[in-house]
This record gives C-alpha cells, sequence and structure tokens, in this order.
C-alpha cells in the first residue's frame, strides 16, 4: 500500500472536514506511520475511519477522535503529558509529538513491550511507558499539564484527576452505558476542576474501565 498517500487522505476527508484546525496536531498526523502500530494482519485499515483492533482487546482509536482530543487539550511543546493506555504506542507518539515529556500507562506488559519497539524505531525518545493501573495514572511523575485517555472510561477517576497541575487539561470519552459517549475535557483551576463536554465519540472501553466503581457490602 501506498501509506503515505493513505495518511494524506486521512487527513483531507476524516481530520480536517471534523473541526480540527490545530496546525500542531495535523501536522503530528501526518509525521507519525500509524501502520507502524498495527499487527500486519491490519496494516491495510491503518487508516479507514473507524477503530482498528490491535490484539489483547485493544483497539487504535478512529483517526477522527484522536485528532479532536488532542486538538482540545492544546497541548504546548513544554507540557508534561499522562497517557492513560499505551496500547501498541499510537497515541504515545502523537502526544509526544507534541508535548515536552509523556509518562504512559500500561499494565498489559505484551501491550507495553510492543509499544517501546516502535517508539524505539521511529526515534521517540520523550515517552516513557510504566506499568501502573488504568485507574491510578501515575501520581510519582506528575503533576501533569495534560493528560490523555486512549479508550473510553465509564467515568473518569479522581484519582487521576487530582493528579492535573493548575491549569492542567485532561481529555477522555466517558461512556457510562450503551454505545455511544462523550468526550469531555477537564480543567483544573487552583483546588477546582471544570467539566466540558466537547463532541460525541463511540469508541471501545479500556479494559477494566467498563463500569464505574460501585459499594461493596
Amino acid at each position: 500500500m501506498d501509506f503515505e498517500t493513505a495518511r494524506r487522505n486521512m487527513i483531507e476527508s476524516q481530520i480536517r472536514p471534523n473541526k480540527v484546525t490545530d496546525s500542531r496536531v495535523l501536522a503530528a498526523m501526518a509525521e507519525i506511520p500509524r501502520e507502524k502500530f498495527l499487527p500486519l494482519s491490519e496494516v491495510a485499515r491503518a487508516y479507514v475511519d473507524e477503530d482498528v483492533p490491535v490484539g489483547h482487546g485493544r483497539y487504535l482509536m478512529e483517526p477522527m477522535v484522536i485528532a479532536r482530543l488532542l486538538q482540545a487539550l492544546n497541548v504546548r511543546n513544554t507540557d508534561a503529558g499522562l497517557l492513560v493506555g499505551a496500547g501498541t504506542g499510537y497515541s504515545a507518539a502523537l502526544l509526544g509529538r507534541l508535548a515536552g515529556a509523556v509518562v504512559a500507562i500500561e499494565p498489559d506488559r505484551a501491550m507495553g513491550d510492543m509499544a517501546e519497539a516502535v517508539l524505539a524505531d521511529l526515534g521517540i525518545a520523550n515517552v516513557s511507558i510504566l506499568d501502573r493501573p488504568f485507574d491510578q495514572g501515575c501520581a510519582e511523575q506528575g503533576p501533569y499539564d495534560v493528560v490523555l485517555f486512549d479508550g473510553a472510561v465509564a467515568r473518569i477517576p479522581d484519582a487521576i484527576i487530582a493528579q492535573l497541575s493548575d491549569g492542567g487539561r485532561l481529555a477522555a470519552v466517558e461512556r457510562p452505558g450503551g454505545w455511544m459517549g462523550k468526550a469531555i475535557l477537564v480543567t483544573r483551576h487552583g483546588n477546582g476542576v471544570t467539566r466540558r463536554p466537547v463532541f460525541d465519540a463511540a469508541i471501545p472501553h479500556l479494559p477494566e474501565m467498563e463500569e464505574e466503581a460501585g459499594f461493596v457490602f
């Protein structure tokens, strides 16, 4: 396949028409080869406008959704970032292209190893992949200026919101039930936070983040 042409077509037919105007986000998506983060059986689908499976019950997020989440975060090149769910590393590569340094948490060691290998092959050296539970984040490396979830969650964990710096932004798709979810932008202002819905999105959940925690009797 001509992946470079497919990548350009993705940007012109999927990304720009869906209100993505941030030049840095567009440049990152034009630069990062999405096909490198897929198993060989799926590379032909690298630039389709849907979530693509990568194994272990995980997916590369639909291109339009990841682009709009990154745009909502307004990532600066001095920002410290946290990615919840490294997967095979595609979102980590994009966030690493935009931010100063990124911590990506991934409890699935096989997925983490895959992500590290691809990122190293592409020369992306400002992303660290750590084995941590999705719902706990990585407080010891925080606080973070930007936080991105690479998959839907029933509810954004308070423990991760607490890791935002003053002025920090968090973007995630909340999907507590049904198929359609809502992309949410959380911003910290001193000791408080604001939440703003950004757009509708239907993406798969991160493992074990499908249901809100309830009371145990």
